[in-house]
């Protein structure tokens, strides 16, 4: 940044110390591209180095102090004048004086709370990063380099089947069936689809995995529903007692953990969406809420409040597995 023609007199980068060792991850951008970050996990340490590198050497650089900072920030889309900071931890490099050499600054942000994953969303951003700040009378020179965090999940103690019976009246009844209610990121949706009474011509079938983005609260509340797949189940009209066996396998797809209430900011959720389609092009739909979640490749010592979190987070779902009245599916729009 430069104000009245005058450039900046001295570069800044930020090197963390286990850089060449340190797992990267790939993680979408606000304009939707792709790229790597390094990868953090909640209670890792972040130590590095602040190097400031002088463009002209025989010139000194008065500055008002120099600091890093580790910060973790919600920015919502529509409210972009305001960052909602949920950790904010900062380091003093060096007093107010000055630079007469280019030179490297040491920090350390010992086991670094970091209690929620990035995440890059259509109304919503999460994300974490590094700052150095040389303070300056007219202008600052500021440095930012972003990192990931994934949140790692201990598997689920309750892990019930999803049982439900739908239909319409005298029409059509089925009964749909999942192995799980809870999912990691690369897991198999395994199911079946039993079909007790068919008196209307159905065509089609499919399963959709929809994402639900909630932002905001009260009555600037934001839903954004996004479909990630869709995976054909049939193709041709069914018979009474005919089953149909559904295998899903989660790994190709962009999903991220399920997140409740963030910081009471915003919410991503996870759904099967299950469409049957009929002859006359009507849509048929029954919708139900899963939970997804990351699991680690390798076990953490370090992951105990990792675990708590996660386990905050499965508090609270709708109890899965419980078979529930039969009603009638949604005609009309697939618009959920």
């Amino acid at each position: 940044m430069s104000f009245f023609g005058f450039g900046q007199s001295v570069d800044v980068d930020i090197l963390l110390n286990d850089a060449d060792s340190r797992r990267r991850a790939e993680h979408k951008t606000e304009d939707g591209k792709k790229d790597k970050y390094f990868l953090f996990y909640d209670g890792e340490t972040v130590s590095g180095k602040v190097s400031l590198a002088l463009k002209n050497p025989n010139k000194r650089l008065e500055h008002q102090g120099i600091k890093v900072e580790f910060i973790g920030q919600i920015e919502l889309y529509y409210d972009r004048g305001n960052h909602h900071e949920f950790v904010s931890l900062v380091k003093d490099l060096a007093r107010p004086g000055e630079v007469t050499q280019s030179q490297a600054f040491d920090f350390e942000f010992t086991h670094v709370e970091k209690p929620y994953e990035s995440y890059t969303g259509q109304n919503v951003k999460l994300r974490y990063f590094l700052r150095a700040t040389i303070s300056r009378r007219l202008n600052d020179v500021v440095k930012e380099m972003d990192i990931v965090v994934h949140t790692l999940s201990t598997y689920p103690e309750l892990n019930s089947s999803i049982k439900m019976e739908v239909g319409i009246e005298d029409c059509l009844h089925i009964e749909f069936e999942y192995n799980k209610s809870k999912y990691h990121l690369k897991d198999v949706i395994v199911g079946k689809i039993y079909f007790l009474l068919v008196r209307i011509k159905i065509k089609h079938m499919e399963i959709d995995i929809i994402k639900r983005e909630t932002t905001g609260t009260g009555p600037n509340v934001y839903h954004e529903n996004d479909t990630i797949a869709k995976y054909e189940i049939m193709d041709g009209a069914p018979v009474r007692g005919e089953s149909i066996p559904i295998r899903l396998f989660l790994a190709g797809y962009e999903l991220t953990p399920t997140m409740r209430d963030i910081n009471k900011k915003f919410s991503v959720r996870y759904y099967l969406n299950l469409v049957l389609i009929d002859d006359e092009e009507r849509r048929y739909f029954k919708q139900q809420e899963v939970v997804l979640w990351r699991k680690g490749d390798i076990v953490r010592k370090s992951m105990s409040h990792q675990a708590a979190i996660a386990s905050q987070r499965f508090e609270g779902t709708t109890p899965l597995g419980e078979a529930r009245t039969p009603g009638p599916l949604s005609d009309g729009s697939s618009r959920q």
